[in-house]
């Protein structure tokens, strides 16, 4: 059994659906300090245009400097889920593929929750469920017995992986510094990386790519089959 970790990201980019593609199962990494500007709770699309990016975002409750992810509240002051579909509206104009996005999106935003890892587990599970990729979710807080504290960043995956019983752990490959690959080895457990090539697409402004949008963003100018194909042939595997 192959397993990736991440943190719960609000309707992450295209990379993020192609580690869960890659995973067996694929684990909600939750119990750190939440931080401000991450992607816990915003991500990016085109503003209108396309010269640009903009943010989507869903507003969080006021909390301590030191509060986990897995304890963070959206906040109930405004009407963030019309405000989302306000900044989308856009695409309408120029994006081929506007309709089945935007149906994803309001299915997305149909789970009444007050919790950010709830909403952002949802909306993977509806964007996985559209493009027919398997997701065997399971939260951090349901592993037992509960994970040992870990010596450095790094043992989280192993510990985990290792407590899962996981043959092997991939992991985007960008955080390839944070490992020992001794450790993994002597728990008998592949280390693996991965790699998106995020094939440029047309995004229908004169050229002008802008890369690491939301799946939203690709969605719009992609048909499901287009999209799946980026999310499962595109990608490296690596040792």
């Amino acid at each position: 059994m192959r397993v990736a970790i991440m943190q719960p990201y609000f309707l992450p980019y295209l990379g993020y659906f192609s580690l869960i593609a890659s995973a067996d199962r694929f684990v909600v990494f939750d119990p750190v300090q939440y931080i401000r500007r991450g992607w816990i709770n915003r991500n990016r699309i085109l503003k209108p245009g396309g010269s640009d990016s903009q943010y989507i975002a869903v507003p969080v409750a006021k909390h301590a400097r030191t509060t986990l992810i897995r304890d963070i509240q959206i906040s109930a002051d405004t009407d963030w889920k019309s405000k989302i579909r306000a900044q989308v509206d856009h695409y309408r104009a120029h994006a081929p593929f506007y309709g089945p996005a935007r149906e994803i999106l309001d299915d997305c935003l149909r789970i009444d929750t007050n919790r950010i890892v709830e909403l952002n587990v949802h909306c993977l599970r509806v964007v996985c469920d559209a493009l027919k990729l398997n997701l065997d979710v399971v939260a951090f807080h349901d592993i037992q017995p509960p994970i040992e504290t870990p010596q450095h960043a790094g043992q989280w995956a192993l510990h985990i992986a290792d407590r899962i019983g996981a043959g092997s752990y991939i992991n985007p490959a960008g955080g390839r510094g944070i490992f020992k690959p001794n450790e993994f080895s002597e728990k008998g457990i592949k280390l693996q990386f991965m790699t998106n090539s995020l094939t440029p697409y047309s995004q229908h402004n004169g050229g002008n790519f802008i890369a690491g949008l939301s799946i939203l963003d690709v969605l719009m100018f992609n048909s499901i089959d287009e999209t799946r194909s980026k999310i499962v042939d595109d990608s490296v595997v690596t040792s």
